[in-house]
C-alpha cells in the first residue's frame, strides 16, 4: 500500500441525473453520452497512476462499469452536501493511514496523469494543493491532514467556492496549480473539438 490515496467523486451515469446543467442545454441523452465521455477520460489519466484510488459513487456502487475494480477500490458517497462528501471521503482515507491525499471530480477533460503526479509531489513540501477552476470553484484539493473548515459554510456549486476555501488557508503552506475549466455548461465544450461528435444535433 503506497501512503497516497486518489479519491474520485463520480455520479452514476443515468439518463436524466447527471450534467443537469449542461442537460438544459444539449438534452439528456447529449449529457449523458458526454458524461459517460468523461468517465472514460477520467479512467485514461488515472488507472497507471502509482498511488491507491478509491471511487466514490453518487447513488449506488456498479460492479461491472468503467472502474475496474482491481485498479479502484468502490465506496459510496456520504453525507448530505458535497463538502459533507468530500470530507467524509478524506476522513476515511486519513483513518486507513494514508498521509497525501488528492480528490478529483469526474468532469475533468484537460487534466493529466502527470499534473496529478506533480498535485501529490507538492504535497511532499507543502500542507495543501488546490487547483482552481475557471468558474470559481476547485477541480483538485490535496492535503497532508484534515482541515474540516473547509468543507463547512460554502455554497456549494457556486463562483464563491474557492475564494471561501482559500480564505480557509490563508495561514497555511498551499501550492496553487495550474487554473483549469471543468464541465458544467455548453460553453465549456462548444469549441473543444473531442466533443463535436456529441453536439451534432446543436444548432449554432
Amino acid at each position: 500500500m503506497t501512503s497516497n490515496l486518489l479519491l474520485i467523486l463520480t455520479r452514476n451515469p443515468e439518463l436524466g441525473k447527471c450534467k443537469t446543467r449542461l442537460a438544459a442545454k444539449v438534452g439528456d441523452a447529449a449529457a449523458l453520452s458526454i458524461y459517460e465521455f468523461l468517465l472514460d477520460r477520467t479512467v485514461s489519466f488515472t488507472k497507471d497512476l502509482d498511488v491507491s484510488k478509491w471511487v466514490f459513487y453518487s447513488e449506488s456502487i456498479w460492479e461491472n462499469d468503467v472502474w475496474d475494480s482491481k485498479i479502484y477500490a468502490k465506496k459510496l458517497q456520504i453525507g448530505s452536501d458535497l463538502g459533507q462528501k468530500m470530507a467524509n471521503a478524506f476522513e476515511e482515507g486519513f483513518n486507513s493511514g494514508f498521509k497525501k491525499i488528492v480528490i478529483i471530480g469526474s468532469d475533468m477533460y484537460d487534466l493529466s496523469q502527470e499534473e496529478l503526479e506533480e498535485a501529490f509531489s507538492k504535497l511532499e513540501n507543502h500542507d495543501f494543493v488546490v487547483g482552481p477552476a475557471e468558474d470559481g470553484g476547485y477541480y483538485l484539493l490535496g492535503m497532508t491532514s484534515l482541515k474540516k473548515e473547509l468543507f463547512q459554510n460554502k455554497s456549494w456549486g457556486t463562483d464563491t467556492v474557492l475564494s471561501n476555501t482559500l480564505k480557509d488557508l490563508n495561514q497555511e503552506d498551499l501550492y496553487m496549480l495550474e487554473e483549469k475549466n471543468d464541465v458544467d455548461h455548453y460553453e465549456d465544450i462548444k469549441d473543444i473539438p473531442a466533443f463535436k461528435p456529441f453536439l451534432k444535433h446543436m444548432k449554432e
